[in-house]
């Protein structure tokens, strides 16, 4: 496999991830039941794979961190995610959801905020590598 098709697998592969993760984070939101930590952390987790496919497409290289504004930053000044605003809230759901802590645990409505800040990212990384010829 060339180098140029890894790239475009791995791609994918990150995509497939992101997908997955939002896919069950509206499974859950769909629910009568309060899934609130779960729809959060799911939300982060999709909009962070999201973003790092843009970055492996890109080849860019990246911490293995949770830092949604960092990942922003190693963007192309051309491209829409660099544009992404208001990311700190949902990067904070990384870890803040996924265990006891002094902060209050997160609302329906925290859930709704991040699962539609999620939706969103991920729209503009797939129009974002669409404008740069990758073919979903």
């Amino acid at each position: 496999m060339s180098a140029a098709n890894k790239i475009v697998a791995e791609t994918q592969r990150w995509l497939a991830y992101a997908r997955q993760d939002l896919t069950a984070a509206q499974a859950l939101a769909a629910q009568a039941q309060s899934f609130s930590q779960q729809i959060c952390f799911l939300s982060q987790q999709a909009a962070e794979k999201s973003l790092k496919a843009v970055l492996i497409f890109l080849q860019i290289e990246f911490p293995f961190r949770h830092d949604l504004e960092l990942f922003r930053t190693l963007f192309p000044e051309d491209w829409q995610c660099s544009q992404l605003t208001n990311l700190e809230q949902l990067t904070e759901w990384a870890v803040e959801s996924r265990y006891p802590t002094d902060s209050p645990d997160p609302s329906d409505q925290d859930a709704q905020i991040a699962l539609q800040q999620a939706e969103t990212i991920l729209a503009i990384v797939e129009q974002d590598l669409i404008q740069h010829g990758f073919s979903l």
